[in-house]
């Protein structure tokens, strides 16, 4: 087609139609108009946007220190982190009070904590941020007020003492805090560790982001559907089913958010219990 050459073109009633309409364009206006109609179409798609979770507001509690400044008493712990330190939580952890705790389901939720009305309190600090590890269990054979500082319903964190030394004396023992709910930054995406044998998965899940929670989990096979897993207990899920000699893919919730991803194909089929597997998504 000769580039001088032009060609007339009427559309129907429809909006593009009357913009267009009465025009007269060579054939490389053609091309131009077609180009932009497309990326009005384009642009004019709905987006689904990834839920990020919020800070919640700030509330009154109150916190202790376990172990020294080493923080290897803070290892394991109930949630089934294992080594903090090589799974990405560190020393800024804390044990929470059975209230906050709620078997299990905050475990790698995070939250920053300040120091008030305390003369122990360090001045100028804003706050620390310390992740869920662990359970602080009741004692029952002490006053809530006087020893029992985790016995329901009292909100309470036993956080690791390098964490604790961040805003306080350690001298103090206890100090009255500030905290409050916040998002959990990871790098990277979610990571499993697996347990189990040849027909029992066991999946600690870990480096947790967006609300840090798990509240379903389910596991597919390369030649199963999505299987549901229950929860275990801390941050595991289970699945009693014959996975080996499959990749594995697994789909999450969040307890907090309720927002679902898919992790699909983390482990390869020659998976391993013992091992760690990555994946490339996560919650913000």
């Amino acid at each position: 087609m000769n580039v001088s050459e032009k060609h007339a073109f009427r559309f129907s009633e429809s909006f593009f139609g009357r913009v267009a309409m009465s025009f007269s364009l060579n054939s490389w206006s053609f091309v131009f108009l077609f180009m932009t109609l497309t990326a009005l179409a384009i642009i004019g798609k709905p987006s689904v946007a990834a839920v990020v979770y919020r800070p919640s507001p700030w509330a009154l509690a109150h916190a202790t220190f376990y172990g020294d400044e080493t923080a290897s008493e803070t290892m394991g712990g109930a949630c089934g982190y294992g080594n903090l330190f090589s799974n990405g939580y560190g020393i800024d952890t804390a044990a929470l009070s059975t209230t906050l705790f709620n078997n299990g389901f905050a475990c790698g939720t995070c939250y920053q904590i300040k120091c008030v009305k305390s003369p122990w309190c360090y001045s100028g600090v804003q706050f620390t941020t310390v992740t869920a590890t662990n359970l602080c269990p009741p004692n029952w054979a002490k006053d809530t007020n006087n020893g029992g500082w985790c016995n329901p319903p009292r909100v309470h964190f036993d956080m690791s003492k390098p964490a604790f030394m961040k805003i306080a004396q350690w001298k103090a023992g206890i100090v009255p805090i500030m905290y409050r709910r916040v998002p959990c930054i990871r790098r990277g995406g979610l990571r499993f560790y697996f347990q189990g044998n040849g027909y029992w998965l066991l999946v600690y899940v870990m480096n947790v982001g967006g609300g840090g929670d798990i509240a379903k989990m389910w596991v597919k096979g390369s030649k199963t559907r999505w299987i549901s897993m229950s929860h275990n207990w801390g941050a595991s899920y289970q699945a009693f089913a014959t996975l080996t000699g499959q990749s594995l893919s697994f789909k999450i919730t969040s307890y907090t958010s309720k927002e679902t991803i898919i992790c699909w194909n983390v482990a390869p089929a020659n998976w391993n219990v013992g091992l760690t597997y990555k994946s490339n998504v996560n919650f913000h």
